[in-house]
C-alpha cells in the first residue's frame, strides 16, 4: 500500500516546505526538529492502524474504559540520517523496542556504488508490527537491503515504511522487490527526477549531513 501524504493539504505540507528551503536548511537544530515532526505527524497515521483493547483507568472520581494498543510496535531507522525520525517516532510510541542499522553508500570502481550493512541490532520482529524510517527514498537500495537484514531477526506480521522525500524510481524498486502485500510504504512527497549520483530533485540534499554536518568518504 502506498500512502503520499502530501496529496492532502495539512500542516505537514509546511513541514515539508521547511525541510527542502535552503535557507531554513541552515539551521541544524531546526532541520532535526522537522524530520522528528514529520514523523510524529506519520507515527500518529499509523497508530490508526493499530490494534487496541479496552482497558479501564482509575480515574480521582471514578473508572474510564480506554481503548489501548496491545502491543507498541518496533521501531527501526537506518543510520545516522534516520535517528531524528526516529525519535519522533518514539515520541508516539513511548513503549516501543527498537532496531537500529547501519547502512551506507561505498563507492566502488567500474561499479558506481553499492549499499553496505556494517551493524545492525533489533529485538526478535515474530509477529510485531515494524516501523523503518529513513529521510530520503533515492534509489530504494538502502531501504530494501535494510529491510532484509532485518528480517533476520524474524517475521512482522506487518511493516510500515517511513520516508520524507522519495523518488519515483525509488517507490518502483521497492514496490518490485519487497512483499508490498503486508508493507505500507508512507511518504512525504514524490519527486520525478533522479540524478546519475542518485540525489532526488529537487529533493531536499543530504538528510545526514544537513542534520549532523558534513562527512569524509574514505
Amino acid at each position: 500500500m502506498l500512502k503520499v501524504l502530501n496529496k492532502n493539504t495539512s500542516i505537514l505540507n509546511q513541514i515539508i516546505a521547511e525541510l527542502r528551503d535552503v535557507n531554513i536548511q541552515k539551521d541544524r537544530m531546526r532541520f532535526r526538529r522537522n524530520l522528528e515532526k514529520f514523523s510524529e505527524i506519520v507515527g500518529y497515521e499509523i497508530s490508526k492502524t493499530l490494534e487496541y483493547e479496552d482497558k479501564e483507568v482509575v480515574t480521582p472520581l471514578g473508572t474510564a474504559t480506554v481503548p489501548l494498543l496491545k502491543e507498541s510496535p518496533v521501531i527501526a531507522s537506518i543510520l545516522r540520517a534516520g535517528l531524528p525520525m526516529h525519535n519522533g517516532l518514539l515520541n508516539v510510541f513511548d513503549k516501543s523496542d527498537n532496531a537500529f542499522v547501519s547502512a551506507y553508500r561505498k563507492v566502488e570502481k567500474n561499479v558506481g556504488f553499492t549499499i553496505k550493512i556494517e551493524y545492525s541490532t533489533s529485538p526478535e520482529l515474530d509477529g510485531k508490527v515494524l516501523i523503518l524510517a529513513d529521510p530520503m527514498l533515492a534509489t530504494g537500495f538502502s531501504l530494501v537491503k535494510t529491510y532484509k537484514e532485518l528480517m533476520t531477526y524474524g517475521t512482522p506480521s506487518y511493516v510500515h515504511l517511513v520516508c520524507a522525500i522519495s523518488s519515483s524510481e525509488g517507490v518502483d524498486y521497492v514496490r518490485k522487490n519487497l512483499p508490498m502485500r503486508n508493507i505500507t510504504l508512507w511518504l512525504g512527497a514524490i519527486d520525478d527526477e533522479l540524478t546519475a549520483q542518485a540525489y532526488i530533485v529537487p529533493g531536499l540534499g543530504d538528510a545526514g549531513d544537513l542534520a549532523f554536518g558534513n562527512k569524509i568518504n574514505l
